[in-house]
């Protein structure tokens, strides 16, 4: 568990990996128009990191396991999902398109967590949060002049692989102990190796041999791979540390400084009207509330009887919902 006063420098380096990361690979593909082979080379090279670093005892990692592999591979299809669906998204539309559909993404999560994880219905300050963001995000729709079909069609994609992403490795993270590298090691490794065989099939090898690797071409790739590794890393760092519905609002307040730096250095972003309605998604983003467990409040209302009527000490599960268990690198809520 990592300490609480680093938990400040830990969302600091976060924040900076995920404000920047969304951009660098927007310019990436722009000067790169191959987004699978940008993707490619991503996993290989964070794969690569960890392990030339893990074999010089640098930092310690998980090696490939049978077993942990084949519980592993939902998580693989859902990564590679979300994360190829997101390189699309970039491709065919803006920033602020991308970042006004992932903050409505809570809407969709609450359902999962009362339907598949045992979670309260969100509280009236929550729903209103929702409201807002579903306005903002229609209204966005309306005043994009980039509107593009195949870039909505991609979100719509991006959204299915996000939401099964996150409720599955909600899961995983619970039952499958790994170190934060290992967890790098094992989503990066294994996901390149289905990309690398559908590589071919992209059309994207002619654009290679044609590209002229020019330092506009080969910096923004090299920058978008040395992020990569970092925003993993951060990634799960920071969820070691902190709640999942702190973690869901750095990510979010992440988006404002994406959109500052997106702002200065490029020309494809929205209007006036489309900022303001990514701001309001935003804001709702910010004072969204996750909800509870359903069961603790009786688990609680439980043990105050037995105290009360019999003077025993508090029950394991009310002791377990007092003190979260750390499951190496992610806590377990209750």
């Amino acid at each position: 568990m990592i300490a609480k006063n680093a938990v400040p420098i830990l969302i600091l380096y976060y924040a900076a990996c995920s404000s920047t990361m969304l951009v660098i690979n927007k310019v990436a593909v722009h000067f790169l128009p191959t987004p699978t082979f940008l993707l490619f080379c991503q996993l290989a090279f964070s794969a690569l990191v960890v392990k030339i670093c893990k074999s010089f005892g640098y930092i310690e990692a998980d090696k490939f396991e049978w077993d942990k592999i084949k519980k592993f591979a939902w998580v693989i299809v859902g990564f590679l999902g979300t994360i190829f669906c997101n390189i699309k998204v970039l491709q065919y539309s803006n920033v602020e398109t991308f970042i006004t559909f992932r903050s409505s993404t809570p809407l969709i999560i609450s359902l999962c967590d009362y339907f598949l994880l045992g979670r309260a219905w969100p509280s009236m300050r929550s729903w209103v949060c929702l409201f807002f963001l579903i306005m903002g995000s229609a209204g966005y729709v309306m005043v994009d002049h980039g509107f593009e079909l195949r870039a909505y069609l991609w979100l719509f994609l991006w959204y299915c692989f996000y939401v099964f992403e996150t409720v599955y490795v909600k899961h995983m993270c619970e039952s499958v102990p790994m170190s934060n590298w290992g967890r790098v090691y094992y989503t990066n490794g294994l996901a390149m190796l289905p990309l690398f065989m559908i590589l071919p099939a992209m059309s994207e090898s002619n654009i290679l041999f044609e590209i002229i690797w020019i330092p506009q071409v080969y910096i923004p790739l090299i920058l978008s791979c040395l992020v990569g590794v970092g925003m993993s890393h951060a990634a799960y760092m920071l969820r070691d540390s902190v709640s999942a519905t702190y973690f869901t609002l750095v990510g979010i307040l992440c988006k404002v400084v994406t959109v500052i730096i997106n702002l200065s250095i490029w020309d494809k972003h929205a209007g006036p009207e489309g900022i303001a309605l990514l701001g309001v998604c935003v804001l709702a983003g910010t004072f969204y509330e996750q909800a509870p467990k359903r069961e603790s409040k009786s688990l609680l209302a439980r043990d105050q009887e037995v105290k009360m009527f019999s003077g025993a000490p508090a029950s394991a599960a009310t002791c377990s919902h007092k003190s979260p268990k750390v499951l190496d690198g992610f806590k377990t809520v209750p």
